[in-house]
């Protein structure tokens, strides 16, 4: 089968979430089928991304996305109505891109990632499409709504209400829709939403595992650090939680890892605080720290940073808003926490007590591995694409 894949961002490096994803689904679907890649991009692109994706893509696209072309982008889909998510990604020469890559390679299935892309599958009504939410856009908005500064809020209002629009409409235009919790399909405005398949994420279990390293910190989150719910997710646990822990356990140090640290992000920064920003190998910094916490505020989807960190045999404590999405059990194979002094009290006892420490990360770790693959999340999400 030959599967034409519509990206929003390259895949590669694997610094975000979508990335991550369609990455792993590329690489596992060009074993049995001929994958057509097309991305657009918006950032200097990677100096490897390109030896990668030749790897996995018998052909591929990248379309630059220049600052004039989404300041025109986003001024076009303000007056049409289209949610800005989809619009800052929507333009004629990604679609005549795209249209030239149809005609030349007559792929047999099109697989749209995230509504931002949905609008180039559009014009092909015959040719069968999967559609991937994966997250669902309208919910993290509206959690915005409520943390947001007030000037952000009637644009954040309109952009709601026209996400929630969006993500009914696009519903019909797909064969297929797959999503990537059942959580998250639980709020997918639409009827018919059950009829959306759940592909969750996997974990590379080959390049995540235990690394022996000397433990230099006690605590990690770990994410992209200019994406809004890792941000927020960092401040709450610096200082929220982290004044319980130290006055306990005064000598604590916690590093926070991940990919763009914003200004609020550099800002929380101290003695105990360390910022690594991004590292080549983010299994050193999981291997040096003794626990993930995770308290995630406005989580959408399943968070990876769990699932590599259970996989690297680290303890994790997370919000229950986030282990929703995975499904993991309390005080067995993770620490789930909702207030400041919750988190603090499973830290302060993972910390304190070595045994449990272990006997959650050993709980965790074959939760992992025997529940999230690749292999098997894509199979899932091949036999959908090859129904009749």
């Amino acid at each position: 089968m030959k599967i034409l894949v519509i990206l929003s961002r390259v895949p590669y490096p694997l610094e975000k979430g979508d990335k991550l994803r369609a990455f792993n689904q590329v690489k596992e679907l060009s074993k049995k089928h001929q994958v057509i890649l097309f991305a657009l991009n918006d950032t200097k692109l990677d100096e490897q991304a390109k030896e990668e994706l030749k790897k996995y893509c018998v052909a591929y696209s990248i379309m630059p996305l220049s600052k004039p072309t989404v300041l025109k982008n986003l001024v076009r889909s303000f007056f049409s109505g289209m949610p800005m998510q989809v619009g800052y990604f929507y333009f004629k020469k990604a679609q005549r891109k795209i249209d030239e890559l149809i005609k030349k390679h007559q792929p047999d299935h099109i697989y749209c990632q995230l509504i931002r892309t949905a609008e180039y599958a559009k014009p092909y009504p015959d040719i069968p499409k999967t559609l991937d939410y994966m997250d669902v856009f309208s919910k993290g908005i509206e959690r915005r709504l409520k943390t947001d500064p007030f000037y952000m809020k009637p644009v954040l209002s309109m952009e709601y209400r026209r996400l929630l629009k969006y993500e009914r409409k696009v519903f019909s235009l797909f064969n297929n829709k797959t999503i990537i919790s059942a959580q998250d399909r639980d709020l997918i405005p639409h009827p018919d939403r059950q009829q959306i398949k759940v592909i969750p994420n996997g974990v590379d279990t080959g390049f995540f595992k235990p690394l022996v390293r000397k433990k230099e910190f006690e605590l990690l989150f770990n994410g992209n650090m200019n994406y809004p719910p890792n941000v927020e997710s960092a401040e709450y646990l610096v200082e929220k939680v982290m004044p319980y822990v130290w006055s306990k356990m005064p000598a604590t140090r916690l590093l926070i890892s991940g990919a763009s640290p914003n200004a609020r992000v550099m800002e929380l920064g101290s003695d105990k605080v360390v910022i690594s920003g991004w590292v080549d190998d983010v299994r050193e910094n999981y291997s040096k720290s003794k626990i993930l916490v995770a308290p995630m505020q406005i989580s959408i989807g399943l968070q990876n940073k769990l699932l590599e960190a259970m996989a690297m045999q680290l303890p994790c404590v997370t919000s229950s808003l986030a282990n929703n999405a995975l499904g993991a059990k309390h005080n067995e194979q993770i620490m789930v926490a909702d207030q400041p002094e919750q988190y603090a009290r499973h830290i302060i006892e993972l910390l304190q007590n070595e045994a449990k420490a272990k006997q959650i990360a050993m709980n965790g770790y074959r939760f992992a591995v025997d529940n999230f693959n690749w292999k098997s999340t894509v199979a899932a999400l091949e036999q959908l694409m090859q129904k009749k």
